[in-house]
This record gives structure tokens, C-alpha cells and sequence, in this order.
């Protein structure tokens, strides 16, 4: 979990980490496909970790606990994967972990959420400053 060090983000990481541990039973259930449960963790998880992240400043450890709780989800959700090799069981790689899930990653949504905010922003600036100039020219 991001420290209270972290600042802003520290809320809706811990906020998200309550949501994961209460989804677990769901994630953990063999009947349950895993395209619902990626349904369900992009639906509650993810928005309540990516709430305001428009104004968040990323920092280098921000975006590494973020990804590696993101992975946390992942795992339990994708579960272990069978290698014949070794003939046991094991946790999937990042790697894999990211070829098999084709969402854009956290810090990706971050990243497009920050620059539809900065689109609005812009759009806004325009509007007020028009409406400034035409309040002039009267």
C-alpha cells in the first residue's frame, strides 16, 4: 500500500485494497468466469482507484505500488498457471500478466484520464477567455 508520504493517493489505494479484500471470496470462486471477474475488478476496483487521478503527481514510487497492486488483482483473479516443464504450479510473470489482459494498464488510465482533464481545461480557458474578450469589447 502507498504511504501517507505519497500524499492524495494513499485514500484511494487504501479505499481500493478494502474493495479487493471484499471482492477475494468472489475472485477466488472457480465457477465464476475470469472475463466477469475482470469485469467486476474494472468496474469497482479500478474506478475507485483511478477517482480524481486527474490531479494526482505521480511519483516514481507512486507508479510502482500502484502497478504492483494492480498485479496483486491480476494474480489472484488469473490464478496459477500449470508448468510442464517443472511439472508444479506457479504465479504468473508480469509479463504474462500483461499479454493476457489487454486493458491499458493503471498508470496508463491515469495518464488518459489526466489528458481528457487537460482537454477540458483547455476547452474551459477558451470559453472564459472569449467570454472575457466579448465583456471588453462592450
Amino acid at each position: 500500500m502507498v504511504t501517507m508520504e505519497s500524499g492524495i493517493i494513499w485514500i484511494p489505494n487504501m479505499y481500493a485494497n478494502e474493495t479487493y479484500f471484499m471482492l477475494q471470496k468472489f475472485f477466488k470462486n472457480k465457477n465464476i468466469s475470469k472475463k466477469l471477474k475482470l469485469r467486476l475488478k474494472n468496474t469497482t476496483i479500478d474506478k475507485i482507484l483511478t477517482n480524481a487521478s486527474e490531479t494526482w503527481t505521480l511519483t516514481k514510487s507512486n507508479r510502482k505500488q500502484l502497478n504492483i497492486f494492480e498485479r496483486k488483482v491480476y494474480r489472484r483473479i488469473l490464478g496459477p498457471v500449470y508448468d510442464t516443464e517443472n511439472e508444479n504450479w506457479r504465479i504468473l510473470t508480469n509479463k504474462e500478466i500483461y499479454t493476457n489482459v489487454t486493458k491499458p494498464t493503471i498508470i496508463e488510465t491515469i495518464r488518459l484520464n489526466r489528458l481528457c482533464w487537460f482537454e477540458y481545461v483547455q476547452k474551459m480557458e477558451g470559453i472564459i477567455y472569449e467570454f472575457g474578450k466579448k465583456k471588453i469589447e462592450r
